[in-house]
């Protein structure tokens, strides 16, 4: 398939710059495979579609900190620094991108904090991600990540987030109810909707949560570059599924339970550690499974899917699990029912 296929004009007034009050309480637009048919419901009515012994596997990845706001020496030009990954903890080093990136040379120094209490050193300029530096800080490890962050603000991607400021309570609103495992620079939107009431009604009607970590990166929102689908290659991301997992969706598998994949972060972790039998395997390690149609699924009966941007890979994993035409209807039918787009919007169920 080509990118142009996946384009689509939504309306900027569609795109949600704050969530809903309560999480569960955002729309849900539940797509039907067998029928072709859609429905229109509240997003804590998710639970009304799974029964006892249905395993729902999420993302448990906890944002951090991510954006750094400083300034270049000498010319005190304004700089945007994007922590990525920390990659040696006693020296210091973080991989990054830096933006403006252009004018940043080895050696320069970048400071941060009102009073420049943070100085780092750029010691490598050619990395594939970025940028690398060094963190100029004589304390602890403990001290310099708790100084760190917090200089640093939520790191909500400017391409679905169309404001200049960050809010307080989105370091709340963007992060998950069950993040645990820090790592990630992007969070995994789709289980933003789910809510502790909500969790406790699964976990009545018997329904099983499942938890991998998958550390999402800024490579979801990257933008593709290429027509031509098949010469895209994907960033890595780190990805843990141990074994309790593996045993909890094998076991669902064999009796014919559902197992819904609650997001695209999930859906990428199944398909990495899925067998030649259709079962997965505990993994720990990097993927950078990029899904498109068609694509043939073998983990998943369902997947939670948010509604993403035009042409990103997002959109192309879930029109891959969905079928193409259906899913390109059923963003039509959402953007005429003027459905809220982006990481703050609403979702769609697909069955």
């Amino acid at each position: 398939m080509k990118l142009s296929q996946f384009r689509i004009r939504i309306p900027d007034e569609l795109v949600a710059l704050q969530p809903v009050e309560h999480r569960d309480e955002a729309r849900l637009l539940v797509v039907n495979r067998k029928t072709g048919t859609f429905e229109h419901r509240q997003f804590k009515d998710v639970v009304d579609y799974f029964s006892d012994g249905d395993v729902f596997v999420f993302n448990d990845t906890k944002v951090f900190p991510a954006r750094l706001c400083g300034n270049k020496e000498k010319t005190n030009a304004y700089i945007q620094v994007f922590l990525l990954r920390e990659l040696n903890p006693e020296l210091r080093l973080w991989d990054v991108l830096v933006d403006p990136a252009r004018k940043i040379r080895i050696g320069n120094k970048l400071y941060f904090g009102e009073d420049n209490s943070m100085v780092a050193e750029v010691i490598d300029n050619t990395t594939s991600r970025g940028r690398t530096l060094r963190f100029l800080y004589d304390g602890t490890h403990e001290n310099f990540k708790k100084d760190l962050y917090e200089l640093g603000k939520t790191p909500l991607p400017d391409e679905f987030i169309k404001r200049r400021d960050i809010m307080p309570e989105d370091a709340e609103n963007y992060q998950t109810i069950f993040a645990k495992n820090e790592g990630a620079v992007v969070a995994p939107a789709t289980s933003l909707h789910f809510s502790r009431e909500l969790m406790l009604r699964l976990q009545i009607k018997g329904i099983e949560p499942s938890f991998i970590t998958l550390h999402a990166g800024l490579g979801n929102f990257a933008e593709i570059d290429v027509e031509d689908l098949t010469k895209y290659k994907m960033d890595s991301e780190q990805l843990f599924v141990n074994e309790e997992v593996a045993n909890q969706v094998n076991n669902a598998k064999k009796k014919e339970r559902q197992v819904c994949a609650v997001g695209t972060t999930v859906m990428r972790a199944l398909e990495t550690a899925v067998c030649t039998n259709g079962m997965i395997k505990p993994f720990e390690g990097w993927t950078n499974k990029f899904i498109f149609p068609p694509y043939d699924f073998t983990v998943a009966t369902s997947m939670i899917a948010n509604l993403y941007g035009s042409e990103s890979q997002l959109l192309m994993m879930t029109a891959a699990f969905g079928g193409y035409d259906l899913i390109m209807k059923a963003y039509q039918e959402a953007i005429s029912e003027k459905y809220r787009f982006g990481i703050y919007g609403d979702a769609m169920l697909i069955l």
